[in-house]
């Protein structure tokens, strides 16, 4: 098995909900040792919309995973490893919250 060496979780948004994802976003670097990321008002890399990316130790996946899935409300939430592999790690490695968007997998 390929170590994880940490999760990747994009929070999407977009003009109606931007400042919703932000608190979402700004509440979980208050609660868990999780780094947050730019609050992209485009779509980034393979990313199909607006994005806020938030990076964390495999250690708090059991922690900030079901924390993210009570508290989106409504918001989807793309969660992937980081393995190195980053074509399996945004497809087959993948856990989405909310609609499955599609990704632009021509990056990788």
């Amino acid at each position: 098995m390929q170590a994880i060496k940490g999760y990747h979780a994009h929070v999407y948004f977009d003009a109606q909900t931007i400042e919703q994802a932000r608190a979402l976003c700004e509440q979980a670097v208050q609660l868990f040792a999780v780094k947050m990321g730019r609050v992209h008002e485009r779509p980034v890399g393979p990313h199909p919309d607006w994005s806020c990316q938030l990076a964390f130790g495999p250690e708090l996946l059991g922690e900030v995973l079901p924390w993210l899935a009570l508290h989106r409300k409504g918001l989807v939430v793309f969660l992937h490893p980081d393995t190195g592999n980053d074509l399996l790690d945004h497809t087959e490695h993948a856990i989405w919250m909310g609609a499955v968007r599609r990704l632009d997998l021509s990056v990788f």
